[in-house]
């Protein structure tokens, strides 16, 4: 496979980056490696919003390498290709999500969970590369990753809709397909915002019946036509009541601190509580909801290369993508603003061609 001609390579490309933590994201320009053997040039289409990008972009996590340029759920087309690259050809659609690279020796990264590296995964952005330089996300106009790290969106996916697949989508496909849900199941997802909204849509398709908790029932119209077949606001203590002991599988969106043993009474005899979403602050349980029952309270963060790709498969089978909100860059920091509040529904997508 050949180097494309008509698509030279890029050394710098117009982003959109925080230059500092809690500063207001601007328009800058940042460096692009060449083109290796093994590499492609993405000319990026669509750039989710993903909650992750706040809370990184604000120190949320820990301290951040600035200027920082956020987005891994990102969706393109390649213009170039290294070559040796075999998995992809100028002209095609590929995604990429939370990490660009990971040691590719360890027992995670041979059984295709790179997310667990024990070297550590290289984040899209936010992170160092193997030469220790800065990688850039994707609120950019072009990405330049190892073919290994990119996926196939199938041509059945629109590439807006697309995007949030590569984070929101495998972070909610690869519980619910390592904890079986499907025909039979009782599976709840615990918020409906820009995670849950995949996750209802993924457990609805996957054959399970779906129950929605989310704070109130502003939402629960929208739940309805997702796919849920249950609707409950958890501010009502009656929803506890009546809940306990009904679920196989609880998968949680929320980003914020839970009442875990109430949670937790939720789950039937062996069901499992997995959390998706990411606190800033600690939690804390009583161990005895866990013992009584059997009860299994679990992490899943993203998925692998291959498992991400047969996310997009079935999504692509079954005609789903991500509800969104179209924006254009200039509109970043007021769509953060709006997701701390809860105002999108329910991924904001950044159209690259205006960055």
């Amino acid at each position: 496979m050949t180097t494309s001609s008509t698509a030279p390579s890029v050394s710098s490309v117009a982003a959109y980056a925080a230059p500092a933590a809690n500063a207001p994201l601007e328009k800058i320009s940042v460096p692009r490696r060449p083109v290796g053997e093994h590499d492609v040039l993405i000319e990026i289409k669509y750039a989710g919003i993903c909650h992750s990008d706040i809370h990184q972009v604000r120190d949320g996590w820990g301290e951040g390498i600035y200027p920082m340029v956020p987005g891994h759920e990102i969706a393109g087309v390649v213009t170039e290709t290294g070559p040796g690259v075999s998995k992809y050809a100028v002209g095609d659609r590929v995604g990429v999500g939370c990490f660009v690279d990971s040691c590719r020796e360890c027992e995670a990264c041979l059984a295709g969970q790179e997310q667990h590296c024990a070297k550590g995964m290289t984040g899209t952005y936010n992170a160092l590369d193997k030469n220790g330089e800065p990688t850039y996300g994707g609120y950019s106009t072009h990405l330049v990753v190892d073919e290994n790290y990119a996926v196939r969106i199938p041509d059945g996916l629109s590439l807006d809709v697309a995007a949030p697949l590569l984070c929101a989508g495998i972070t909610l496909y690869s519980p619910l397909n390592h904890w079986k849900a499907g025909p039979g199941k009782k599976v709840a997802i615990l918020g409906l915002g820009g995670l849950g909204h995949m996750g209802v849509k993924i457990a609805h398709a996957l054959g399970a019946e779906v129950t929605v908790l989310s704070q109130t029932l502003s939402k629960k119209e929208d739940g309805l036509k997702l796919g849920a077949d249950h609707f409950y606001a958890t501010s009502d203590p009656k929803t506890f009541e009546e809940l306990a002991g009904s679920f196989d599988l609880i998968v949680s969106t929320v980003s914020a601190p839970l009442d875990m043993d109430a949670y937790l009474a939720l789950l039937k005899v062996g069901g499992a509580f997995v959390n998706v979403g990411a606190p800033e602050e600690p939690n804390s349980l009583n161990m005895f909801s866990l013992i009584g029952g059997n009860k299994t309270l679990a992490g899943s963060m993203i998925g692998g290369i291959a498992e991400t790709q047969e996310m997009l498969d079935f999504c692509a089978r079954h005609g789903l993508g991500a509800e969104i909100e179209l924006i254009a860059a200039d509109r970043i920091n007021e769509a953060y603003e709006r997701v701390l509040a809860s105002d999108v529904r329910y991924r904001f997508v950044i159209d690259a061609a205006t960055i």
